[in-house]
């Protein structure tokens, strides 16, 4: 059952408000409100010691009144280690109860799922379990631990159990009571405990009398609770079996290793690797941008205590098995994350397919422009726009939210509600990059770095740090993407990588924090509890909130040049994007039990999953949590649209209809699986909500009408680079790309297509470059955070915007439309026909080698049959001739009344002469009916756009 002690605080905060009065439904909460938080501890000395990292810094002293990682009882504690441990000690593991002792009165462990063993510390040794068949109810699921059998040695009492050392997926626990000592290896996917004891016989006490069905001597099969287990001591020595315990009197070796067996008939298999004890773990992974591809390799490394055998035995979990080429045995094993197969060898990989990231939708949709300005507009200039926001994870969904919408701005070409932005998010990550106030701790103790005021347990509890700092890492990758110079690792972006090691330190060499803190390698997810204080094992709620984490790191690495940190936000996201899709959404419906009577985990657990959040049971919210925040990153979920729907039809059932607290949510997570239904809600409702607090109508507007416009994840094609992404709709696909780099860049894609970006800029194969820094004119905004000065396009800027009048304006217009005269039933391909024509002069600028882009909004209303054609014409000097004429394939309308999208597509159909520098020069936009027999509008102002290869 999944439980948690009396006095436990919850691991997890709530990442929505705890409003009063908040709705809840019938259903599976785990715990009660966080009332009951640590008292704190003293903090040290008054005067901090400073550490500079570039232009901000941290302190080593707790700020007064805090406190650090603690028991229940408020008491500071150290890691329980051994002398032998010098490195920081992993928290958020799935065996960190080890080390952290959270309860007072349990010095050893709390249970500890490794998968398929499960464990727990106590005075005489370690109690072992292979947990094969779930327990639990409807709304939860657990392969909980139950004793199979004690490992130790005769006569063993110790009072505490330390770490004496660790690797990547092993840990060896140490038991000490003055005469005796044992030390054992356990680990993820290995079906082996390790022993090495010391000051008597070994020891294996079964909860039953067990039935021997194999006696060799030093081998002996036993099976208990159901469960077959091989005993494996040193050649020579003899088990001996006195009613539930069998012992081994060792010989002078200091060795014996027991392992549960896939079937009886594997014992000759086991008995092979019995005795090639694994000494060290480690994982790696590379990133092929070429081919889109993460190669993950994991590694044993092992000693022979008898004998030269080397390798091992490894089950692999299912999202693994699923992405290797490696041979497997026929050998499996049940588990609380599905079936586990058994490989021999020391080593394997698995091959992943990496789908992309984008900073920021490009700006398709068909939204109400004027509107979509307003929106954002209101949160820049709102007069708090943080919200209040006061500790570390509510600071982050206020950064979250806000940087979010500086690329909407930007498009909208509003740059001075985008230079405000971006100086609200440099003003906040300021403050918490420097010592003082808003400030991190470091505690070299623990080797953590810890954000004061801290929230949800992060401080004495080490939770949740993936969480909270995802939203730094995305709101600097932000501001990185239009000033590099703020981000430059001697400047604030030291601080923020910071960060980004202490979640989860990629660098074997940075000593000051442990390996992948926050993320399970072989497990292939986060862990949120610091101390793995529960009978449950540990869990993770929010998945999506570690999926943020990852792309702000990719973000972030990409956006600096840091190419170390940008694969490792590609190897989190890869490998999560797997293990989400298997084990909090079931997609292949092969790891959640039958008697779980859901398709969807709000949280997981080392023995199970549960249907429920740490703060209620309401089912908007148990899936809510797992899709949180929408950004550039989420489009994982797009890879299996029928899930998205699938899910939110259970959501709405359990509900009781559509959601109503987190309803914004919810439609931009409908948005990947089904775009037009997602639209259909937004239309209905979008004045009539509250934003859930990370989020906002700006954003929300903008995700849903692009997605109606781009359609839906295409998983079959891939990109050179890692912030790229293909949509598809009714089978036309649109690739999108972002290029972080100085100079333009060719991106190609797996179907053979190409899409040439300019540097610092997004591109698609719909619209041309987004966004368009082109300001619209605007009340000056005031601020007292000011961001460092970007460059306003000069009067001759390439972008330019249809006026209603004739007029090609480098600034946006006020909304409007022409009237495109019909076709009159004639065929005009090719040729206008009266045209609505649109021209500028005057213009001297330097021909750019790239293509002309535009995004011409069209609308045929009810029509049918109408086909909508343009022509470029440029005029390199002035002289009235035109030296470049290019002409573009007409766009068919639809008879539905809305703006569509006609673009430059692959270029004109036929072209004339060539391009060159414009001097003194002029451009003229022909648009007219090719064919039908009906008239069509262009929208103008700051509508339609067009942008041209020149600077």
């Amino acid at each position: 059952m999944i439980n948690q002690l009396p006095s436990e605080t919850p691991p997890n905060r709530p990442a929505a408000a705890r409003l009063p009065g908040r709705r809840r439904t019938a259903g599976f909460a785990l715990v009660t409100l966080l009332a009951g938080l640590l008292t704190t501890v003293t903090a040290g000395p008054a005067q901090a010691a400073t550490i500079a990292v570039g232009a901000g810094s941290y302190t080593t002293d707790l700020p007064a009144g805090a406190s650090g990682p603690a028991n229940t009882a408020g008491a500071q504690v150290t890691p329980k280690v051994t002398s032998a441990v010098t490195a920081k000690v992993p928290t958020n593991d799935w065996w960190s109860s080890l080390a952290f002792q959270r309860y007072a009165g349990n010095p050893y462990s709390e249970n500890m799922y490794a998968h398929p063993l499960a464990f727990h510390a106590v005075a005489g040794g370690l109690e072992v379990s292979y947990p094969s068949t779930p327990g639990g109810s409807a709304t939860q699921y657990a392969y909980s631990h139950a004793r199979d059998l004690t490992l130790g040695v005769t006569g063993l009492n110790a009072p505490r159990t330390q770490v004496d050392g660790w690797s990547d997926w092993t840990v060896t626990p140490y038991w000490s009571d003055g005469a005796r000592t044992l030390r054992t290896t356990i680990g993820h996917g290995s079906p082996f405990v390790y022993a090495t004891p010391s000051g008597g016989d070994g020891q294996v006490a079964f909860v039953a009398t067990p039935t021997i069905w194999a006696d060799r001597g030093n081998v002996l099969g036993a099976t208990v609770n159901g469960h077959d287990y091989a005993l494996f001591a040193p050649t020579g020595t003899d088990w001996t079996i006195a009613g539930t315990t069998a012992t081994v009197a060792l010989g002078g070796k200091n060795y014996f290793s027991v392992a549960a067996l896939p079937s009886r008939a594997a014992l000759d298999l086991f008995a092979k690797y019995a005795y090639s004890f694994v000494t060290g773990t480690t994982v790696s992974w590379s990133y092929d941008e070429a081919n889109a591809r993460l190669t993950t390799t994991y590694t044993a490394a092992t000693t022979a205590k008898e004998g030269t055998q080397t390798g091992t035995l490894l089950a692999l979990y299912r999202h693994q098995w699923l992405a290797t080429t490696d041979a497997l045995t026929t050998y499996t094993y049940a588990s609380s994350r599905g079936t586990m197969k058994l490989r021999e060898g020391a080593t394997f990989s698995t091959r992943q397919t990496f789908h992309g990231v984008l900073p920021s939708l490009p700006d398709l949709g068909a939204y109400d422009r004027a509107r979509l300005l307003d929106f954002v507009r209101q949160e820049a200039n709102a007069a708090d726009p943080y919200k209040g926001a006061g500790d570390t994870y509510w600071a982050g969904k206020a950064l979250g939210r806000l940087a979010q919408l500086v690329p909407i701005a930007e498009q909208l070409g509003d740059l001075a509600s985008r230079d405000k932005l971006i100086g609200l998010l440099k003003t906040k990550l300021q403050s918490w990059f420097t010592a003082g106030g808003e400030q991190f701790r470091y505690d070299a103790a623990w080797g953590i770095l810890t954000g004061y005021p801290a929230s949800y347990g992060s401080d004495t509890e080490v939770n949740d740090h993936h969480f909270h700092y995802g939203y730094y890492l995305m709101a600097a990758a932000t501001v990185a993407r239009y000033d590099k110079a703020w981000a430059a690792d001697g400047q604030w972006g030291g601080m923020a990588k910071l960060l980004a090691r202490d979640a989860n330190n990629w660098d074997r060499s940075d000593t000051r924090f442990p390996f992948l803190r926050n993320f399970d390698p072989y497990a292939g997810n986060g862990w949120a509890s610091g101390h793995q204080g529960f009978a449950a094992g540990n869990n993770e709620e929010s998945s999506s909130e570690g999926m943020n984490f990852a792309a702000g790191a990719l973000l972030l690495g990409a956006a600096t040049g840091d190419t170390a940190l940008r694969d490792l936000g590609i190897y989190l996201y890869t490998t999560q994007t797997a293990t989400i899709a298997q084990y909090w959404f079931d997609v292949d419906s092969a790891v959640f039990p039958p008697n779980y009577g859901h398709d969807t985990a709000g949280m997981i657990w080392g023995e199970g999953a549960a249907y429920g959040t740490w703060w209620t049971g309401n089912p908007e919210e148990i899936h809510g949590i797992n899709y949180l925040p929408i950004t550039g990153g989420s489009l994982y979920h797009g890879l299996y649209p029928a899930k998205v729907r699938a899910g939110l039809a259970e959501m709405e059932a359990n509900n009781g209809g559509p959601a109503v607290e987190w309803r914004d949510i919810i439609w931009q997570y409908r948005a990947l699986g089904d775009p037009a239904a997602a639209k259909a809600n937004w239309d209905a409702n979008w004045n009539n909500y509250t934003p859930e607090s990370g989020d906002s109508k700006a954003h929300e507007y903008h995700w849903i009408y692009n997605l109606a416009r781009l359609g839906l994840v295409d998983p079959a094609v891939t990109a050179d680079t890692p912030t790229a992404a293909v949509f598809s709709q009714n089978g036309t696909r649109t690739y999108v790309a972002h290029n972080f780099g100085t100079a333009a860049r060719t991106v190609r894609f797996s179907d053979g297509r190409t899409l040439t970006v300019p540097a610092g800029a997004t591109a698609t194969s719909a619209g041309g470059t987004q966004p368009t820094p082109t300001p619209t004119p605007t009340v000056t905004p005031t601020v007292t955070p000011t961001p460092t000065p970007t460059v306003t396009p000069p009067p001759g800027s390439p972008t330019r915007y249809l006026q209603t009048g004739g007029g090609l304006a480098a600034t946006a217009g006020a909304t409007g439309a022409d009237t495109i005269p019909s076709a009159g039933g004639a065929n005009h391909d090719g040729t206008p026909y009266n045209p609505v024509t649109y021209t500028a002069s005057g213009l001297t600028m330097t021909y750019t080698g790239a293509a002309t882009a535009f995004d011409l909004f069209i609308d045929s209303g009810a029509a049918v049959g109408n086909g909508i054609q343009a022509r470029v014409s440029y005029d390199l000097t002035g002289d009235g001739t035109y030296d470049r004429v290019e002409t573009y394939p007409y766009f068919a309308t639809d008879p539905v009344t809305g703006f569509e999208h006609y673009t430059q597509g692959t270029g004109p159909s036929s072209a004339t002469g060539a391009l060159g520098n414009l001097s003194n020069g002029r451009v003229r936009v022909e648009v007219w009916s090719a064919i039908g027999s009906n008239p069509a509008s262009v929208g103008t102002g700051n509508r339609s756009v067009i942008t041209l290869p020149f600077r």
